[in-house]
Parts: structure tokens; sequence; C-alpha cells
């Protein structure tokens, strides 16, 4: 009985992400695209959002990047995706933003898919929605400074992002930790 059910599951899981449930159908040539797309656009983000936050480090410390991030983050990925058409998420099972936390069936799929060291890939949500996603590494030694240890972080920072995330996950990250991925709307 447990062999069926497993198996059962497996065949569903496969039939839901290979097939676009009835909805978009990409030909080869699409995915190829499609893939190169949403790699530059997540590397293109993440490109951003790092010079920008090193410069916040740079103007006033870590301190001064928790404020940054949570008031400008967004906007900058908000801009990247009307500039290009697209909706740019980023989204993590340790989230510091709430709106960065992962809801639909969907997301739980591929944060498995990442979670198994799949790099990119593209999956269909509501039958005619296809995303991109990717995971995001902490590969920045900056990075740590706010999403490492205790002993990491210091403890004006640490206030701070208590003060502005009062919910926050997004610790205990160690350099080339998973800290989170990329869902990119393609179409």
């Amino acid at each position: 009985m447990k062999y069926i059910l497993v198996s059962f599951i497996l065949i569903v899981f496969i039939f839901s992400c290979s097939k676009t449930d009835k909805g978009i159908e990409l030909t080869e040539e699409e995915k190829i695209e499609s893939l190169k797309f949403g790699n530059e656009i997540s590397n293109k983000a993440q490109k951003i959002l790092l010079e920008n936050v090193a410069s916040a480090i740079e103007t006033g410390g870590t301190e001064y990047a928790v404020e940054f991030c949570n008031t400008k983050a967004i906007s900058l990925t908000d801009s990247i995706s009307k500039t290009n058409q697209i909706r740019i998420q980023r989204l993590s099972d340790k989230n510091r933003n709430p709106n960065n936390v992962i809801k639909t069936d969907v997301d739980k799929i591929a944060w498995q898919r990442i979670n198994q060291n799949e790099k990119e890939f593209l999956l269909t949500e509501n039958n005619n929605e296809v995303y991109y996603y990717k995971p995001i590494i902490l590969g920045v030694p900056a990075c740590v400074k706010c999403h490492g240890s205790s002993v990491d972080i210091e403890r004006n920072t640490q206030k701070n992002i208590k003060d502005k995330y009062p919910n926050d996950l997004a610790v205990n990250y160690k350099l080339g930790d998973l800290r989170g991925m990329w869902k990119i709307k393609i179409k």
C-alpha cells in the first residue's frame, strides 16, 4: 500500500511539473529562451541589489543597510519588473520580509527542487503563467553581517533588524548557504 501511495504521488508530481496543466505548452526553443531570459533577469536583479546594499553599508554600516533593504529593495526589483514587463519575487522558507514567504503549492514544489540542487527551471501556475526559478546563494561575505549568526551581526544591526522585521527568520546563514530562490514570471 505504501508503494502504491508513493507511486501515485510521484506520478502526480511528474505530470504537474512536466506539463503545463492544460495551459501554455512551450516548445523546446521557448524553454531555452525562457531559461536564458530568467537567468539574465535574476543576475541583473542580484547585481543591482548587491551593489545598492554594498553602497548602503559603505554609507552608514550594516545598521543603515537594514534600513535601506526595508525601504528600497522592493522598489529596485519592482523597477526591473516594470522595465522588462515581468514580475520578480525573492522567496525563502526563512524569510525576513513577510512578503517573501513561500506560499503557493507550485512555489513549495520549486523549493523542494532547489533543495535537491536543481539550478534553474520553469514551472507553470494557474494553467497559463510560466515562472522561472533559480536558487539564491549567500555568496558575498558582507551578507553574513545581516544574515549570519548573532556573533556575525553587530548588536545595533540586530536591534534594527528586530525593529523592522519582528518575525525575522533570515539569520544563521553561512557563506555558500542556500538563502532563497528567485521567482520570475516569464509569461
